[in-house]
């Protein structure tokens, strides 16, 4: 019988307070056994930051740690990443943690946390408008670089209305906004590819359930967390999906990974 083609499995996961959920992420990396994860919504500081816990499990990190609401991180199975970006390039001053990179096993691995931008119309939903921005420019430069690229993570925007359930109750929300999905439209222009759409064009597959209103219990998601492959990559894009059933665990966060599969 022949041997199957290697493949590398990529996934990104919101995670929703990393300390908190460190046992739910343990759980489910000894299931999974992604090679490469990116995470967001750390919540936690640099320094609580549980890099032992993880390489115990046989994981490599590199990270950008932030108290309340962001931070970020790549892991990667059985090796070190090699950060090559701590922060998203066009505004010196944004102290926020929501974008690192690094190189992985031939791999140029950008995990993002993009701004919610609630309320808007408002300074929030500006800020979202302008990350958005800063990340196009970013992206097309590395498209131009000719380096293997995937940008993984959450990316805070339901692309189209077959990505989330059927509802009326989110139009307002900076989620489904006209300019935030004219903002990714326009980063896909590039020549990336939305892996989970290029597999699943009908019904591509929730990532995200809020805890309100028994969001989880109805199945009433939406697909905001996203994996974006460079021209090269996409030819080698073979399988994908999301783990949902992580979503209905005991203290879980309120999205599920979502994961793909390049050969090669």
């Amino acid at each position: 019988m022949a041997a199957r083609a290697k493949r590398t499995r990529i996934a990104t996961f919101n995670i929703n307070n990393v300390n908190k959920r460190l046992p739910n992420l343990l759980e489910w990396l000894g299931e999974a056994r992604p090679d490469i994860v990116c995470l967001q919504e750390l919540k936690a500081e640099d320094e609580r930051f549980p890099a032992r816990e993880l390489s115990e499990a046989g994981y490599g990190a590199v990270w950008r740690g932030q108290k309340t609401w962001n931070g970020v991180a790549i892991l990667s199975r059985g090796a070190e990443p090699i950060l090559t970006r701590a922060r998203l390039p066009g505004e010196p001053d944004d102290a926020q943690a929501r974008y690192v990179e690094a190189a992985v096993n031939g791999l140029l691995i950008g995990c993002l946390y993009l701004p919610n931008g609630n309320p808007q119309p408002g300074p929030k939903f500006d800020y979202k408008l302008r990350w958005f921005k800063r990340l196009a420019a970013h992206a097309k430069t590395l498209l131009a670089s000719g380096a293997p690229v995937v940008l993984a993570g959450d990316y805070n925007v339901v692309p189209t209305d077959a990505d989330i359930y059927p509802t009326t109750s989110w139009t307002n929300d900076a989620l489904l906004q006209p300019r935030s999905r004219a903002a990714y439209r326009r980063l896909l222009d590039q020549g990336w590819t939305d892996a989970l759409r290029r597999l699943h064009p009908d019904h591509p597959p929730y990532t995200f359930w809020d805890y309100k209103r028994d969001r989880w219990r109805r199945d009433a998601g939406l697909r905001i967390d996203h994996l974006l492959l460079s021209r090269d990559l996409a030819g080698r894009l073979v399988a994908g999906g999301v783990d949902k059933q992580v979503r209905g665990r005991e203290g879980a966060s309120d999205h599920a990974p979502a994961w793909i599969e390049l050969k090669g």
